[in-house]
C-alpha cells in the first residue's frame, strides 16, 4: 500500500474511534460488568442478567475486548480484565459514573458538532440545547445529578495522590471552592489532622457531600452555601479543583479575585487543573480542552496562560507542583 493510501486508511480508522466510548457507555448503562465477577461468562447468561439482546451484547463486548476491557476466552464467553474491573459499580475506584458523565448527551452532542466552535467562535452547546451548560443543569435535575456524581467518580482516584503531592500547612483553614461532594478536602484533612476545612458550593450540590461519612475528620469541617462569583469564605488555603477550566478568563479572574480578597495574609490559592504542555506531546489536557470548547466556555491553560490570568486577578504564580495524575497544583499568592 502506498503512503497516500496508508494515510487515508489511518484517518478513516481514527474516524471510527467514537464507537469505542459508545460501546463503553452501552456496557456501563446496562451494568454488564456487575455480572462479571469471576470466571468467564457466556453472552447468553450475561444478556439474561442484564435484560439485553444476547447477539448485540456480544458485539459490544467483542469491541471492548480489543481495548483490554474484557477478554474473550472462547467463542461467546467473556471475563473482565484488571482494567475492566473499574467498570463495576462496586469497584474501589469505579469509573462507571464518570463514563456515563463524559459520554452524556451534554458532552457527546456538542463534540459531534465541533465545527460550530470553528465557524461561530463559541461553544456548540447553546446552539444545540438553547441555553448554557450550567443553566441547562439548573433546569434538568436528572442531568445535573449525572454530572455531579460523575465528577465525584472522576475525582475519586485523583484526590489522594493530589493531596499527597502538595505540602499543606499543619494548621489553618482550607476552603474548597466549588468543592462538590468534598473528596479532595477529605483527603487533605486526613493528611493534616490540625487543619479545618470548609466545603463551599451551591446548596443542591452540598446536599450530596460525603464528609459526614468519615469519623476520622469529625468536628473539623463545615459547609458553606454560596456562589464563588460573588464571594468565598475566609481561609488560609484555597483549593480550586477542575473549576477554572469551565470558565473564560474574565469569569476565572473573578473567582480568583474573590479568593484573593478572602485569603489570610501569607495564604495560598491552589488551582488544581491540567497544565497544557508545549509541543506535540500527547496529554489528556489537549483532549479535555476540546470538551471545554464544545460544551462550556472555558479552556485548559498553559503555564503562561496561568501567569496572565493570575496577573489579571492581582496574584502571581509561585510554583507549579506536578502530581501523579493529569492535574498539577498551580500555586498562587497575592501580588501585593
Amino acid at each position: 500500500m502506498n503512503t497516500a493510501r496508508q494515510s487515508a486508511a489511518r484517518l478513516i480508522d481514527e474516524s471510527l474511534g467514537f464507537l469505542f466510548p459508545a460501546a463503553l457507555r452501552a456496557a456501563a448503562t446496562v451494568r454488564v460488568a456487575d455480572h462479571m465477577a469471576g470466571d468467564a461468562e457466556s453472552v447468553e447468561r450475561l444478556a439474561e442478567a442484564t435484560g439485553t439482546d444476547a447477539r448485540n451484547l456480544g458485539r459490544v463486548l467483542r469491541l471492548l475486548a480489543t481495548r483490554g476491557v474484557v477478554e474473550e476466552t472462547d467463542a461467546g464467553r467473556f471475563r473482565l480484565t484488571a482494567i475492566g474491573r473499574a467498570l463495576r459499580s462496586d469497584a474501589p475506584h469505579s469509573a462507571r459514573a464518570a463514563i456515563l458523565m463524559l459520554t452524556d448527551a451534554t458532552m457527546w452532542r456538542p463534540a459531534g458538532e465541533m465545527h460550530r466552535c470553528l465557524t461561530d467562535g463559541d461553544s456548540a452547546f447553546t446552539g444545540i440545547f438553547g441555553t448554557t451548560f450550567f443553566d441547562h443543569f439548573a433546569r434538568d435535575a436528572e442531568t445535573a445529578d449525572v454530572f455531579h456524581v460523575g465528577m465525584a467518580a472522576m475525582s475519586d482516584h485523583e484526590n489522594e495522590p493530589i493531596a499527597a503531592a502538595y505540602d499543606f500547612p499543619p494548621t489553618g483553614t482550607v476552603v474548597d471552592v466549588g468543592g462538590g461532594h468534598g473528596g479532595l478536602l477529605l483527603e487533605v484533612l486526613r493528611r493534616q489532622p490540625g487543619l479545618h476545612g470548609v466545603l463551599h458550593d451551591q446548596a443542591h450540590v452540598l446536599a450530596g457531600h460525603r464528609l459526614g461519612d468519615h469519623d476520622d475528620i469529625t468536628g473539623r469541617w463545615t459547609t458553606a452555601d454560596g456562589d464563588f462569583f460573588s464571594s468565598v469564605p475566609s481561609g488560609d488555603v484555597y483549593l480550586i479543583k477542575r473549576i477554572l477550566h469551565d470558565w473564560d478568563d474574565e469569569q476565572s479572574a473573578t473567582i480568583l479575585r474573590n479568593c484573593r480578597q478572602a485569603v489570610s495574609p501569607g495564604g495560598r490559592i491552589l488551582v488544581v487543573d491540567a497544565v497544557v504542555p508545549p509541543g506535540d506531546l500527547a496529554h489528556q489536557s489537549k483532549t479535555l480542552d476540546l470538551m471545554m470548547m464544545c460544551s462550556l466556555v472555558g479552556r485548559e491553560r498553559t503555564e503562561e496562560d496561568f501567569v496572565q490570568l493570575f496577573k489579571e486577578a492581582g496574584l502571581r504564580l509561585r510554583r507549579i507542583v506536578p502530581t501523579p495524575t493529569v492535574l498539577s497544583v498551580v500555586e498562587a499568592e497575592s501580588a501585593d
